[in-house]
C-alpha cells in the first residue's frame, strides 16, 4: 500500500523471482508443472534451446497419448514398434546434440590455438625488436668510438703535416695575438692549461657593489617601478557559457571547495562536553503492533477465476510491451540502420586486418624458405670444400708414404744388387779358375801328346799364364777394395744426413710429382666452378618459374 522512490534499480535489489505455492486439483496435470525443474539462473530465462525442449516434451506427450493400450494383446507388437521408432529418433537427436557440442568445442579450441599462435608471434616479434635494438645500440657506440678515433688521428695527421720536414719554427707573437682562435685567447686543456685555476682575476670589483655609499647611490638611480611593486587583482574567469550554463570546470571547483570546507570543519570541530541531566526523561513505550491478519482459504472456483484473471493480465501486459518495442523500433529505425552500417564497416576492417595478417605470414614463410635455401647452399659448399681438402690431404699423405716406401725399396734394391754383383764376381772367378785349370790340363795333355814342344816354350807359356792370372787377381782385389770404400762413404753420408736435407729431398720429389697434379686439379676445379655458375643460374630461373 506504500510506494517508495529509491536510487537503485529493481534488478539490483531483486534476487530470485518469487514462486508462490500452488495446489493441483485431483485428476488434472497442468502443463506448467512439467517445467518445475527450470529455475532462475538454470535454464531461465528461457532461450531457443529451452523452447525446443518444451516443444519436444509436448510432442512426446502427444505421442504417448497415441500409444495403444496394454490390455489388448494384438496391439503389443504395434506398441513395441512405435516405441522402437521413438527410441531411434531420440538416439539420432542425441547424436546430433553431441555433434553440435563437439563442433562448438572444436571452434573454441581453434580460437584458443590461434590466439596462442598470435601471442607467440607477438612475443617473437618483440624479442626480435629487442635484439635488433641492442645491436643498433652496440653499432652506434662502435660508430661513435670510430668517429672519435678518426677525429683524433686527423688532428695528429694535421699537426704532423704542418711540419713535415721537422724544422724548428720560432714563435710568431703578432700572428697569435691577431688570431682569436690561437692558444693565447683560447688555450686547450689537453696542452696543460686550465682556465679555472686563476678564476679570481675575472671577479668584477665595483664601487657600487662593495661599499654602502655605492649601494645607496645605485638604489637612488633606479626607477620607482623597480622598488615599488604594482599588484593588480586578477580578473575572475567566466564560469558560464553564452547560453547560461555553468561550465564543468567551475562546477568541479565549487564541489572541491565544498569538500575542502567540510574537511576543514570536521578537522577543526571541537567535541562538546556532555551536559548533565537536569530533568528525568520519560521513556515512551512503543505502540503495540496490530495482530497479523489472516486470510481465509479461497474456494476452488475463486482460485480458478483469479488464475484466469492473472493469466489475462500477463497477456495484456506482454502485448503492451510488444507494442512498445515495435513503436520504439519504428522510431529509431534510422539509428538501427546506422549501427548496422557501422558494424559492417568494422567487419570490412576486420577482413582487411585478416588479409594483412595473412600477407605477413606469407612473407614470413617466404623469408624462412629463402633462409633455408641459403643455409642448404652454404652447407653443400662447405661439404664440397671439405671433400676437396680431404681428397687433397689424403693424396699428399699417400704420396709421402709411397715416396718413403720407394726409398726403402730402392735401398733394398741397391743392397741386393751389390750382393748379386759380389756373388757374380765370386762365381765368375771360380768359373775362370776352373776353365784355366782345364786349359792347363788340356795344354799339358796336348804338349805331352804331341811331343814337339820344347821345355822353353812350355815354361814361357806357364810364366805368361801365371802373369795373366796374377794381374787378374790383383785387378779383382783392387775393384773389391774400391767398392768397399765407396759403400762406406755412402753409408757415412746417409748417417750424417740431417732432417733438413731429407725434407729437401722430399720437397724436390713433391715438387716434381705433386705440383703438376695439384695444378691439374685446380684447373679442373676452376672449370667446374665456371660451369656451376651457369647451372645455378639455370636452376634459379627454373625454380622461379615453377614457384
Amino acid at each position: 500500500t506504500l510506494g517508495t522512490q529509491t536510487d537503485y534499480r529493481d534488478g539490483e535489489a531483486q534476487t530470485d523471482p518469487y514462486s508462490p505455492e500452488y495446489i493441483v486439483p485431483n485428476g488434472s496435470i497442468p502443463e506448467l508443472l512439467t517445467l518445475a525443474t527450470l529455475t532462475w539462473g538454470r535454464d531461465l530465462p528461457a532461450g531457443l534451446a529451452e523452447v525446443e525442449m518444451i516443444e519436444r516434451a509436448r510432442e512426446k506427450r502427444a505421442w504417448e497419448a497415441t500409444l495403444p493400450a496394454m490390455d489388448n494383446a494384438s496391439q503389443i507388437a504395434k506398441r513395441r514398434k512405435m516405441m522402437d521408432d521413438m527410441e531411434r529418433k531420440e538416439w539420432a537427436f542425441r547424436e546430433q546434440e553431441i555433434e553440435k557440442l563437439q563442433e562448438v568445442r572444436l571452434e573454441v579450441l581453434k580460437k584458443l590455438l590461434w590466439r596462442r599462435v598470435e601471442n607467440q608471434n607477438e612475443l617473437d616479434a618483440k624479442r626480435l625488436d629487442d635484439h635488433w635494438q641492442n645491436h643498433q645500440k652496440a653499432k652506434e657506440e662502435k660508430i661513435k668510438k670510430i668517429q672519435h678515433d678518426c677525429v683524433l688521428m686527423l688532428r695528429k695527421l694535421i699537426a704532423k703535416r704542418k711540419n713535415v720536414m721537422g724544422k724548428l719554427e720560432r714563435r710568431d707573437i703578432i700572428k697569435e695575438y691577431t688570431d682569436f682562435a690561437s692558444q693565447t685567447y683560447a688555450p686547450l686543456s689537453r696542452i696543460g692549461y686550465f682556465p679555472d685555476n686563476h678564476s679570481e682575476r675575472y671577479v668584477v670589483k665595483s664601487f657600487y657593489l662593495e661599499t654602502f655609499a655605492g649601494l645607496c647611490e645605485l638604489e637612488a638611480s633606479l626607477p620607482d617601478s623597480v622598488t615599488q611593486v604594482d599588484i593588480k587583482a586578477p580578473t575572475p574567469k567566466y564560469t558560464t557559457t553564452k547560453t547560461g550554463f555553468i561550465k564543468r570546470a567551475a562546477r568541479l571547483e565549487v564541489e572541491l571547495a565544498q569538500v575542502h570546507q567540510a574537511l576543514l570543519e570536521k578537522k577543526n570541530k571541537v567535541k562538546e562536553p556532555k551536559k548533565p541531566l537536569r530533568l528525568l526523561e520519560k521513556v515512551e513505550k512503543p505502540v503495540p503492533r496490530p495482530p497479523t491478519p489472516t486470510l481465509e482459504k479461497p474456494s476452488i472456483e475463486e482460485e480458478e477465476t483469479e488464475l484466469a484473471v492473472i493469466y489475462l493480465q500477463k497477456l495484456l501486459r506482454g502485448r503492451a510491451i510488444q507494442n512498445m518495442m515495435f513503436e520504439g523500433k519504428e522510431k529509431r529505425l534510422e539509428l538501427i540502420q546506422e549501427l548496422r552500417t557501422t558494424h559492417a564497416l568494422q567487419e570490412d576492417r576486420q577482413l582487411i586486418l585478416k588479409a594483412e595478417e595473412q600477407m605477413r605470414l606469407a612473407l614470413q614463410q617466404q623469408y624462412d624458405l629463402q633462409k633455408h635455401k641459403l643455409l642448404s647452399v652454404e652447407k653443400h659448399l662447405a661439404r664440397e670444400e671439405g671433400r676437396v681438402l680431404a681428397n687433397m690431404f689424403d693424396f699428399l699423405s699417400k704420396e709421402l708414404v709411397r715416396l718413403q716406401e720407394e726409398r726403402k725399396i730402392h735401398a733394398f734394391v741397391m743392397l741386393a744388387e751389390r750382393q748379386r754383383r759380389m756373388r757374380e764376381a765370386e762365381e765368375s772367378g771360380r768359373r775362370q779358375m776352373e776353365e784355366r785349370r782345364r786349359k792347363e790340363e788340356d795344354e799339358i795333355f796336348k804338349q805331352a801328346r804331341e811331343g814337339d814342344c820344347t821345355i822353353d816354350s812350355y815354361l814361357e807359356d806357364i810364366i805368361l799364364t801365371s802373369m795373366e792370372n796374377t794381374a787378374e787377381e790383383q785387378a779383382r782385389e783392387e775393384v773389391q777394395r774400391m767398392a768397399v770404400e765407396i759403400n762406406d762413404i755412402a753409408y757415412e753420408m746417409e748417417s750424417r744426413q740431417t732432417r733438413l736435407q731429407s725434407e729437401e729431398i722430399v720437397a724436390e720429389l713433391v715438387y716434381s710429382f705433386l705440383i703438376p697434379e695439384a695444378e691439374k686439379m685446380s684447373m679442373r676445379e676452376k672449370v667446374r666452378q665456371s660451369q656451376r655458375k651457369h647451372i645455378y643460374a639455370a636452376h634459379q630461373i627454373i625454380h622461379r618459374d615453377t614457384e
